[in-house]
């Protein structure tokens, strides 16, 4: 790197080092300037292949002046400097003989750009061809020519085109190197589907995953394949010496679903005449609607044992940690499910699952799971012993940072700022609420909508909510994953929910009914088997207590989603709850002022909004 004062010409400015970066600043101040200048304000030197900023000198104020347009400060004889350049490799493009873009054109979005897509490869090669970026100065193209393009020219299936090679490379970066992330680069879509609503909730708690579930909100469940209405039987109970047990579950649940299907329409016809239809609503607007609201009221009575549909997106690491923990859980569908999910999914991303299976790797970790859980369990009863639970609200905020606020503004002016964390802290510690929010309404900016979301300064306020709702709102809840979310096992002790509806429709004596004999059949199951297998048998009106931890941005996010118009009456409360207490208990007024889309309305018909708009969406589509 050289340092020195220039007045550059054509022939000497863009002239690089060989480290690629050449600096020059002024003899008598020996500063580097680079911090000053943003790259989008580098100019490209003409016939060089280097990206430079040049500055002028200004004989008016003593000042050099900034110019990224290179050129014409030379043609005006101008005093000139060039405080840095670096060697800029995408004007000089990759070139290739005519076989090799043939061989290339099937895998790569272009052959002629520094930026492409990777197609009609197995997801392992793409991995493996980025894996080699951190050991090798060739561009993936290149590493695809050289490494990995080992069948004929022309080939645009995924069979094997590079399998053996990728395989190789990543048992030498996990059994080597140790290097877990290479597994991230690669990825697969999965279906499970006829799984409990309990094991739902295992398939999602990864965090860096993608997943879609079967809604009880708009697929009813009415019909009865093979005669059997839609729920999972589990292993322990269908193969247990209890004859009497497999069959008191199927007649509790039968009757659980029969109740289900039998209000669908009286409800249906309570609403229409409580909530009329509009004549400027077509009719599949308002039925749509009518049917999302009466299936919300009766999910309650479906046991968790429900059969749901989940689709499944994730890298390879991802696919390997959820392995590894249904291999260690206890419940038997599980470990049934994961022995036919790692197959399926080695026909995709084998080499990133090899681990799974392995007595020394992959079997001793899921043992080491199922260890830790036991003990833990055990230590947790012997602490609690003799311990009722005390009367709690649906949602308390159980943990806050008092600063959080402060800590958010002064991480809003950070990146803007020349000075250190600890003195911006005490700048927003002297403000008033009212100077906060200004600061914070200028950080969030003018949102046009929810999904309009301000950067990370709201990461630095965190707030703990202990929840206590229906199994139906946590199933809901319990998806969002930028936060730490924690739950209890499902059981009738904490008592079930009722909606209005039901005594509005006089379904009160029928729902009871339903509540009562699920909660028989889950002690019946706890003392058979387990408490955690009889979580199959309660219904999902039972409540379920869970924690959510989250930063204020997260806390923007979950919060204006689920308190929207259309949203479940149950978690709309909960999250409603969740913004007061932000804003009352953690006095954290700014934060919760910045929660614009927080919708603390009630609603009748709570899909009738979205289904307009989806219709208007239609007609404009047609």
């Amino acid at each position: 790197m050289t340092v020195g004062h220039e007045h550059s010409s054509e022939s000497s400015a863009g002239q690089c080092g060989a480290d690629g970066i050449q600096v020059l600043t002024p003899t008598d101040t020996g500063v580097d300037q680079r911090r000053h200048h943003p790259t989008d304000q580098v100019s490209v030197i003409p016939g060089t292949g280097t990206r430079a900023w040049i500055e002028t000198w200004n004989e008016g104020n003593g000042h050099w002046i900034g110019d990224p347009g290179y050129q014409s400060t030379v043609d005006e004889g101008l005093d000139v400097r060039q405080l840095y350049c670096v060697s800029d490799s995408a004007s000089v493009p990759e070139t290739f003989t005519p076989d090799q873009r043939r061989l290339l054109e099937p895998y790569f979005g272009n052959v002629n750009s520094h930026v492409f897509v990777l197609t009609n490869l197995p997801e392992v090669v793409k991995g493996a061809l980025f894996a080699r970026y951190s050991r090798s100065a060739k561009t993936v193209r290149r590493l695809f020519l050289d490494e990995f393009a080992d069948h004929m020219p022309g080939q645009t299936s995924q069979d094997d085109v590079g399998l053996e090679r990728a395989e190789r490379l990543y048992e030498r970066i996990f059994g080597q190197y140790g290097d877990d992330s290479v597994a991230q680069l690669g990825g697969a879509h999965l279906a499970c589907e006829g799984v409990s609503n309990v094991l739902t909730k295992v398939l999602e708690r990864g965090r860096l995953m993608s997943y879609l579930e079967q809604s009880t909100r708009y697929v009813p469940y009415t019909d009865r394949p093979g005669g059997q209405w839609k729920y999972v039987v589990p292993t322990e109970i269908a193969t247990g010496s209890d004859v009497s047990l497999r069959s008191t579950f199927s007649a509790t649940l039968d009757h659980a679903f029969e109740t289900y299907v039998r209000w669908i329409e009286p409800l249906q016809a309570h609403f229409r005449s409580v909530y009329p239809k509009s004549p400027s609503d077509p009719d599949g607007v308002y039925n749509a609607a009518v049917r999302a609201k009466t299936l919300d009221v009766l999910r309650g009575l479906l046991p968790a044992a429900t059969r749901s549909n989940v689709g499944l997106y994730g890298s390879g690491q991802a696919y390997e940690a959820l392995l590894l923990r249904m291999l260690a859980n206890p419940l038997s569908e599980a470990r049934e499910v994961s022995d036919l999910m790692l197959p399926e999914l080695r026909k995709v991303i084998p080499a990133f699952l090899v681990r799974v299976d392995r007595p020394d790797r992959g079997v001793r970790w899921s043992r080491y799971l199922a260890e830790t859980r036991a003990n833990t369990e055990r230590m947790a009863r012997e602490v609690i012993d003799g311990l009722e639970p005390e009367l709690s609200p649906e949602v308390t905020l159980t943990d806050f940072d008092p600063d959080g606020e402060i800590k958010v503004v002064a991480a809003a002016l950070y990146a803007g700022s020349h000075l250190p964390e600890t003195q911006l802290l005490g700048v927003a510690r002297s403000m008033t609420t009212d100077e906060r929010i200004r600061v914070l309404r200028t950080y969030v900016g003018e949102r046009a909508n929810r999904r309009h979301r301000p950067g990370r300064a709201f990461e630095r306020a965190t707030y703990c909510f202990d929840v206590l709702s229906d199994y139906g709102a946590f199933r809901d809840l319990q998806r969002h994953r930028i936060l730490s979310i924690d739950w209890q096992q499902l059981g009738p002790s904490n008592g079930y929910v009722m909606p209005a509806a039901v005594d509005e429709v006089g379904a009160v004596t029928d729902w009871q009914q339903v509540m009562e004999e699920s909660a028989e059949l889950h002690g019946r199951v706890a003392r058979a088997s387990s408490p955690l297998v009889a979580q199959y048998a309660v219904s999902m009106a039972y409540q379920i207590r869970f924690y959510m931890q989250m930063n204020a941005r997260e806390a923007m996010h979950v919060i204006e989603l689920r308190t929207s118009p259309q949203g479940h009456p149950a978690y709309r409360r909960v999250c409603q709850t969740m913004h007061r207490l932000i804003d009352e208990q953690a006095g954290h007024h700014a934060i919760a002022s910045a929660l614009m889309f927080v919708d603390h309305s009630g609603v009748d018909l709570e899909r009738l909004e979205a289904e307009r708009a989806t219709e208007r969406r239609r007609q404009q589509t047609s």
